[in-house]
């Protein structure tokens, strides 16, 4: 009787495990895609020379494959303005000898959409991101390196909610 026993154990065993993955594969689980955005071609205008914040934003756009970026408002559909892009960092703390403890670290960017005609599809908004972060002034070197990677991190940050406003913009 095992030659008989081993085929129901095996279809059992295989029934069991169907029914423990199954619910699995309905779980919804993707991987994340680039958003689709609502415009084929998009002008960035307003940004200073060389801006971090612009190749970043370009680059993600660009990622989109949906999207394009292109220098002239005669060939965008619509046009990305940004009207302000500061880095601020504040004392926040010292020691009783006056020696810096720590800072506050400040990143805004305010932006607007508008089509090539001028109706504004995004209002001008502004989004602020503020840090705090220890500093020690026998490590001033090291510190000015940490400041600039968490500027980095928080511009990706304003980059990523953009992209993601972007998306949800109504069409042009």
């Amino acid at each position: 009787m095992p030659g008989l026993a081993d085929p129901a154990r095996r279809g059992c065993l295989r029934l069991v495990s169907g029914l423990l993955i199954a619910p699995l594969a309905g779980c919804g689980f993707a991987l994340r895609r680039p958003p689709v955005m609502p415009f084929r071609t998009v002008q960035l205008t307003g940004f200073k020379a060389n801006s971090p914040l612009e190749l970043e934003l370009r680059r993600n756009l660009s990622a989109t494959q949906s999207t394009r970026v292109v220098d002239s408002a005669a060939q965008a559909e619509v046009i990305f303005e940004a009207l302000s892009d500061r880095r601020e960092h504040s004392v926040v703390g010292s020691s009783a000898a006056g020696q810096v403890r720590q800072l506050n670290l400040r990143l805004s960017f305010k932006f607007r959409l508008r089509t090539v005609s001028g109706r504004e599809l995004i209002a001008a908004t502004e989004l602020l991101l503020a840090r705090d972060m220890n500093y020690t002034e026998s490590a001033a070197l090291a510190k000015e390196q940490e400041e600039e990677a968490i500027f980095r991190a928080m511009q990706s940050d304003i980059v990523a909610q953009v992209i993601r406003r972007l998306s949800v913009s109504p069409a042009p």
